[in-house]
């Protein structure tokens, strides 16, 4: 069983947080194709820069599925405290701490993974903001700043100590960003030396090796990131073959048509019609992936310039197949 704090979950698959991908619309749909948790983009700890449109749209938690969390991410403890009450008083009912993010503009600012570099900072930061507020906060990070400085272990029992009540670990340093081969061993040895819940994340692309994850780091979850592009239904796909040791059969064409223009209905409606045709760029282009000549469909696709061409393109594009068909794995 997967909990944080009170919230038990039906299975231990968790959506990442990730910037200019998690936006409502996705969260909403991985959690309905199998998603326990599904964390939001994140948003800064400076409050000035929450007047921003990509700032109002990242805190918009209207009809989304409880628990809510929000990850925020910021150097300073007393400001990261405020922001973690604001993000309550705003519906956040789980707040997630980014000490994970290898992007140079957050590095540059002294968050995300770079605060692995001052462990006094992590526990200041950490202390700060699990006293601000009476709903449960957790910790991503990364193994180390760089492979000569994996310190995990240690930011992790700082962590335990200041009251955060689960911990994601991306098996990779901040200096690998995302390039290097992933490690699971410093995931399997901070499990074996803290006590709450331990995410494994990093590079789980299917069930098979979902699976060998939770089994090699004992793990009490997984995250599930770049995956989820253009396939939400990985999380169910995963889902059913850890309580099963079985694969579901891929979604036809006609599933997948219905989940991409619900998806699409969706990214119009949170955004509106000009900037959601830009959004829907991104999410419809990773669908492609999944289908023979994609590349073509997804220039074509890019080339239009409001909603209602965007979903006749669509109709037009799964009219001219057998949606009976399942699609490739």
């Amino acid at each position: 069983m997967f909990k944080i704090g009170p919230y038990v979950f039906d299975n231990n698959l968790v959506l990442a947080p990730m910037a200019g991908v998690t936006d409502l619309p996705f969260r909403n749909l991985c959690r309905k194709h199998g998603a326990a948790l599904a964390i939001s983009e994140m948003v800064t700890s400076d409050q000035r820069l929450w007047r921003s449109r990509k700032s109002r749209h990242r805190l918009d938690h209207l009809g989304e599925k409880k628990p809510r969390a929000v990850q925020i991410a910021g150097a300073d403890p007393q400001m990261m405290a405020q922001a973690a009450q604001s993000c309550v008083a705003n519906g956040a009912e789980i707040i997630d701490i980014n000490m994970g993010c290898p992007a140079k503009k957050v590095c540059n600012k002294a968050a995300g993974s770079a605060l692995l570099k001052d462990e006094g900072l992590v526990a200041d930061i950490l202390s700060a903001v699990t006293r601000s507020v009476n709903v449960p906060v957790t910790l991503k990070i990364r193994t180390g700043w760089s492979t000569n400085t994996r310190n995990a272990l240690s930011i992790a029992t700082i962590a335990q100590d200041c009251g955060i009540q689960a911990l994601t670990i991306h098996g990779r340093t901040r200096e690998c960003r995302f390039a290097d081969t992933v490690e699971y061993d410093t995931i399997a040895v901070v499990k074996q030396a803290i006590s709450i819940p331990v995410i494994a994340n990093g590079d789980i692309k299917n069930p098979k090796h979902a699976e060998y994850v939770l089994d090699y780091t004992a793990a009490d979850a997984i995250m599930v990131g770049r995956a989820a592009f253009g396939k939400p239904w990985i999380f169910s796909d995963i889902s059913y073959y850890l309580a099963t040791g079985n694969r579901l059969p891929q979604p036809t064409l006609g599933e997948v048509k219905q989940i991409i223009l619900g998806h699409l209905k969706a990214i119009h409606h949170f955004y509106g019609d000009i900037l959601g045709v830009r959004i829907a760029r991104k999410h419809v282009g990773w669908y492609f992936v999944n289908f023979a000549k994609g590349d073509s469909s997804r220039r074509q696709f890019n080339q239009l310039k409001s909603p209602g061409e965007q979903y006749a393109f669509l109709l037009e594009f799964f009219n001219q197949r057998d949606t009976s068909k399942r699609i490739a794995a």
